[in-house]
């Protein structure tokens, strides 16, 4: 009897190893069939999520040049009514009043044909700011000669000017008088010599004077009150901050700016002789070389924020008389 166990077991051995092998390979089978529709499925929403993204961008790209687009037919019936009437560009016009955040969906309400239900859930804002109630950091530099012979050096005036803001607000001039020198120095290179030299760039934004050595500490504090622009500008009076006015007028103090930043808020200034009869006595006259009650350019800013999403786009456009162009466009973050 225990012969005939022996052999039963010795039969049925190698049966129940088969077995268990015919389960380990099944489970092997199930694990890798799991695994690569596991692989799939997550291709298949990577595929779903990049699609989704790029329609996303594609769709706020689409609307912030709309809106791009909406602001520089603004700006182009505003230099229209003001050739009309007469009128200076100031703080109380539509152009310099903020859109606040609102949902696309309410921009569409009003049109029958559309069906808000199906629009995705956006919101827009923005504002228009005018760039020559800034003190142009670029009118420090001029250039004489023509050709071959072009030089750049100081505007002595507008060095002054630049001088007097730094000391408003308390920065370093040594910051400025390096800055100057050396923007006077690309300038040079950029007219005179193609090749590559170790010289910074010629600036074309705000954020490039970086590249002259003003330290991001001068940056935030003269962002409200100093701009970048492609070619001379004035000060538009109607709209400068009070330190970009005491800055540009010499013998301007702090109490006569105030008040012409509140007889601007009743009766914006047509002309400089209105202004200047505002200013009184003590300081220095206004010139049209560097004053104005009108203005060229301007900065758009627009910001679109899709679910948890935020898109925001700055561009430059240039006025000239009904004509508004894009001088630069850029998109600053994406959350």
């Amino acid at each position: 009897m225990t012969g005939a166990t022996a052999i039963l077991r010795g039969r049925g051995g190698p049966r129940s190893a088969q077995k268990g092998a015919a389960l380990l390979l099944a489970m092997l089978v199930v694990t890798l069939v799991a695994t690569l529709a596991s692989a799939a499925l997550w291709q298949q929403w990577r595929a779903t999520t990049i699609e989704a993204a790029e329609r996303q961008r594609a769709q706020a790209g689409w609307l912030l040049t709309g809106a791009l687009d909406w602001s520089r037919l603004i700006l182009r019936e505003d230099a229209r009514g003001n050739r009309n009437s007469g009128n200076a560009d100031h703080l109380g016009e539509p152009w310099a009043t903020p859109l606040e955040e609102a949902r696309l969906s309410s921009f569409l309400a009003a049109d029958k044909n559309n069906n808000t239900e199906d629009v995705m859930q956006a919101f827009l804002s923005g504002e228009i700011i005018d760039m020559q109630s800034r003190i142009n950091f670029m009118n420090v530099v001029r250039q004489s000669g023509q050709g071959a012979q072009v030089k750049s050096e100081v505007s002595e005036p507008d060095r002054d000017t630049l001088v007097r803001l730094y000391q408003a607000l308390g920065l370093p001039e040594s910051e400025l008088s390096a800055a100057i020198s050396e923007l006077v120095r690309t300038s040079n290179l950029a007219a005179s010599d193609p090749l590559p030299s170790a010289s910074a760039l010629v600036p074309i934004k705000f954020a490039h004077l970086g590249w002259l050595g003003i330290s991001p500490k001068s940056l935030a504090a003269l962002e409200p009150h100093l701009a970048v622009l492609p070619t001379r500008t004035t000060l538009n009076l109607n709209t400068a901050s009070l330190q970009a006015l005491t800055a540009s007028i010499p013998g301007l103090d702090d109490a006569r700016a105030q008040k012409l930043v509140n007889e601007r808020a009743l009766t914006p200034f047509k002309t400089l002789a209105e202004a200047a009869k505002s200013l009184g006595e003590g300081a220095a006259p206004l010139s049209d070389l560097h004053h104005s009650t009108r203005s060229q350019f301007f900065e758009v800013r627009g910001r679109l924020r899709l679910d948890n999403t935020v898109i925001e786009e700055r561009s430059l456009v240039e006025r000239q008389n009904l004509n508004v162009s894009v001088r630069w466009r850029e998109r600053l973050a994406a959350q």
